[in-house]
């Protein structure tokens, strides 16, 4: 059991390993999740009704749709920012960069009229006002690597490229993240790593598997992945003249729960999708 697990651990960080170029910590206390009851997801379906300009430039790690508005975090040392961004003219309409250029932004959320912006190794959470982001306000202390965020209304819910989802608290006089939960996400094959870019949709988490053309549906229950988009060939077939390099993989998930929109684009992809589940 011990020779398996060390094979598996082994396995895992090569895995991430080039995420950015690196990995987060493994650690095996955290909670592994039986597979042997676990339905195969569903393939699920969709249907693009849009496509529109998005910035080539933007190294798109967090998308999220508020009050007609698409906030945008993006990483990449001395570019990373936050924006909001025109979805139909893809159009920058407000930005603030990142002053330090140590820093690799990744996730954002807006929880409680605040924005959550993670980092991806710094263990810095930045903080910012929702209605004026021309300065954080506060600075969160998160102890694993940042990949994606999202919320659900009592928790922010974060991925560190691992099969795990923290539920999280932000605790402003100890200035942490806070871990309320840990849970392991898995499918009938085993536990579903690589998760990245998060969005709540109906009470389920929707996932960038990194390096795969893959959202996963995560039942927040129980961890089990029933569902899976494959967008295999999107951007190719929407736009087949896109130059984009290894690194431009599919990351972004915003979601509309007015209209049932769902917007989708990639790490500096030129095309924002306006999708309908089906």
């Amino acid at each position: 059991m011990v020779y398996k697990t060390i094979l598996a651990a082994t396995f895992f960080l090569f895995l991430v390993s080039c995420h950015n170029s690196s990995s987060p910590d493994y650690d095996n206390s955290l909670p592994a999740l039986k597979v042997n009851n676990i339905p195969p997801p569903s393939p699920i379906m969709f249907k693009v009704d849009s496509v529109y300009p998005h910035d080539s430039y933007a190294f798109t790690q967090g998308l999220e749709y508020h009050k007609g508005s698409l906030y945008e975090g993006t990483g990449e040392y001395k570019r990373s920012n936050l924006r909001i961004v025109d979805i139909k003219t893809g159009k920058v309409e407000k930005n603030y960069l990142i002053p330090d250029n140590s820093i690799f932004g990744e996730g954002i959320t807006i929880f409680k009229n605040k924005i959550y912006q993670l980092t991806w190794k710094s263990h810095k959470v930045f903080v910012y006002n929702l209605n004026d982001f021309n300065h954080p306000i506060d600075t969160l202390t998160w102890g694993r690597e940042g990949w994606g965020a999202t919320n659900d209304g009592k928790n922010i819910i974060i991925s560190d490229g691992s099969s795990h989802l923290f539920f999280v608290q932000p605790d402003e006089k100890s200035k942490e993240m806070k871990i309320n939960k840990i849970l392991t996400v898995a499918d009938n094959q085993g536990e579903v790593d690589s998760l990245n870019e998060l969005e709540l949709i109906n009470g389920y988490v929707f996932a960038n598997r990194w390096m795969t053309n893959d959202i996963v549906k995560i039942d927040t229950a129980n961890g089990y992945v029933t569902g899976i988009m494959n967008l295999t060939g999107l951007l190719d077939q929407y736009d087949p003249g896109a130059q984009t390099d290894e690194d431009a993989v599919l990351n972004g998930i915003a979601y509309d729960s007015t209209s049932k929109k769902l917007y989708i684009t990639g790490k500096d992809w030129p095309r924002l999708f306006e999708m309908q589940l089906q």
